[in-house]
């Protein structure tokens, strides 16, 4: 009764998220892992590719957001303090990772040449790349891996939630101090899951950037998230009551910041591998120019660059709650076809180029119903808003200039 009384002093009362979210939620997991189990058996190969794409979806929220979260205490942002409960919540699907990938790992052989052994016996590349793309050590890095994310995430919310009722700042500065051990770590090992369960899809290929590639989406898909739900649930009156759109700002000019981020990455992975014309590393973007691929590459840029550009680049756009929702949303279903255009090529190029299937339809189902639940949960248990953390009041007191530009000066 104390607790809920200091919350109502604070501006902000705990409530039961709408029951809808559960409904809907429950509705797109269920038709999603009933469609996928149909989608295994009428083609297994197919829907095992096709669920990776959800799989990297879903691995891109929960990392991207743990980044965040790091990035919150190891540069001591104030802004982000209103929203970092959202991001917890986010992240509450890594330690989910390792059963999801349990049918990836079962059907390995319908998504990896080299876990073929009669395959790699016949090609002196892959034997050469055997001590590390074979079975075991794949298995062994994927459980260590997401060990290690899940072992970051339970004590960075452990420390955030257990704060709320405790009020003590050793618990910040303990978790500036994990975040300076996370970020090394985090950049060897999301690198590393990106090569293991896309690059590797076809092992011939390598880029020595596709890590920072898969980076930058991963980042971009969170905030666009975060961003999505923070508006969403705030002018429902669930956040705080001090926060107003001055706060959406900081998310709107990092959406934007990523925006160039990715697009600069890819541009740069493209134009380096066309220039050194290398028939090694050239095939791989070959494939994805020829047939219909060429019309998937084509919107890519569209759509996952141009627009969200556009869209983002005026100061009044980062601070427009309507249009930081929809571009959200836009940002998400563009990753997704980010992460289908990077993973699918290497199942149609075997079966005769590009053909629709309504198995690609179903697996994003289950992800956002999954996240929906997930999200659901945490918050029946914990506040949508820190309120124990120290920076809390100086993040509400975060507000722009409301001062008109000079004449002759131009904010972006």
């Amino acid at each position: 009764m104390a607790n809920r009384k200091s919350n109502e002093i604070m501006g902000y009362t705990k409530k039961d998220l709408p029951a809808s979210i559960v409904k809907i939620g429950g509705i797109l997991l269920a038709a999603g892992l009933i469609l996928g189990i149909l989608g295994f058996v009428t083609d297994s190969t197919r829907a095992t590719n096709s669920y990776l794409v959800s799989f990297m979806f879903i691995l891109s929220i929960g990392i991207g957001s743990l980044f965040l979260i790091a990035l919150e205490y190891i540069v001591n942002a104030d802004w982000s303090v209103p929203f970092r409960r959202i991001i917890e919540f986010l992240s509450a699907t890594i330690p989910l990772l390792l059963i999801l990938a349990v049918p990836l790992l079962i059907n390995m052989h319908d998504l990896f040449h080299w876990a073929h052994e009669d395959v790699v016996a016949g090609d002196k590349i892959l034997q050469g790349k055997s001590p590390y793309l074979n079975t075991t050590f794949f298995i062994i890095r994927v459980i260590g891996i997401f060990v290690i994310w899940s072992l970051f995430y339970f004590v960075f919310t452990r420390n955030s939630v257990k704060q709320d009722t405790t009020q003590d700042q050793f618990l910040t500065k303990r978790n500036i101090t994990f975040s300076g051990a996370f970020m090394p770590i985090f950049a060897i090992t999301i690198t590393m899951a990106a090569i293991d369960w896309m690059m590797s899809l076809e092992p011939h290929w390598f880029s020595t950037i596709f890590g920072v590639y898969f980076f930058s989406g991963a980042v971009w898909a969170a905030l666009a998230a975060v961003t999505y739900i923070a508006v969403l649930l705030n002018k429902r009156k669930y956040l705080h009551t001090g926060i107003q759109n001055d706060h959406y700002y900081s998310l709107g000019t990092l959406l934007f910041a990523f925006t160039v981020f990715w697009g600069y990455i890819a541009f740069s992975q493209y134009m380096l591998i066309w220039y050194g014309d290398l028939p090694e590393e050239t095939f791989w973007f070959m494939t994805r120019w020829e047939g219909a691929w060429i019309y998937i590459s084509t919107a890519l840029m569209i759509v996952h660059f141009i627009v969200p550009f556009g869209a983002l680049l005026s100061y009044p756009s980062k601070t427009d709650p309507g249009r930081l929702k929809f571009m959200s949303i836009w940002i998400l279903a563009a990753h997704y076809l980010d992460l289908y255009w990077l993973i699918m090529p290497n199942y149609t190029k075997e079966h005769g180029g590009y053909t629709f299937s309504w198995i690609d339809l179903v697996f994003p189902l289950f992800a956002v119903g999954l996240i929906m639940i997930v999200f659901n949960s945490m918050a029946k248990k914990y506040n949508l808003i820190p309120v124990g953390d120290p920076k809390l009041e100086r993040g509400l007191a975060f507000q722009l200039h409301s001062a008109e530009p000079e004449a002759g000066s131009v904010k972006n």
